[in-house]
């Protein structure tokens, strides 16, 4: 079993792999082959799928700026809240994931991503008319 913060490293691996390379070539070898990525409409993706659509999504954001605001970890969970920003001044996003550490290896993710720009409007969700 790995402590929180050979956890955090693992994690901390990872994300320096996709914005150094602009690959997911290289996180493959961290993630379990049961990995799954979760998502907030409740869809989900094995390790290949997964892996495909972070390479398919890497092209278009080439260049993209990531600022790690906070790095937590809580036994076998990893929770990354970041703000990423595409050149020349293009939208920031906000993003917090959460992954699952298992044997030393990434088996589970989730991810919220919220515009920036967009904040605001998602305040008040709950009221007529809200997002």
């Amino acid at each position: 079993m790995t402590t929180e913060n050979e956890n955090k490293d693992i994690v901390r691996r990872a994300l320096g792999i996709l914005i150094e390379t602009g690959s997911a070539d290289g996180i493959g070898p961290l993630l379990s082959d049961d990995f799954v990525h979760h998502r907030p409409d409740s869809t989900f993706s094995t390790k290949a799928q997964w892996l495909a659509a972070v390479e398919a999504a890497l092209v278009p954001l080439a260049g993209m700026r990531v600022e790690i605001d906070h790095l937590l970890a809580d036994g076998d969970h990893v929770v990354v809240h970041s703000r990423r920003r595409l050149p020349d001044a293009g939208p920031e996003i906000a993003v917090v994931d959460i992954w699952r550490i298992d044997e030393g290896l990434i088996t589970e993710g989730w991810e919220v991503i919220e515009p920036v720009a967009q904040a605001a409007a998602h305040l008040t969700w709950w009221e007529p008319g809200g997002h």
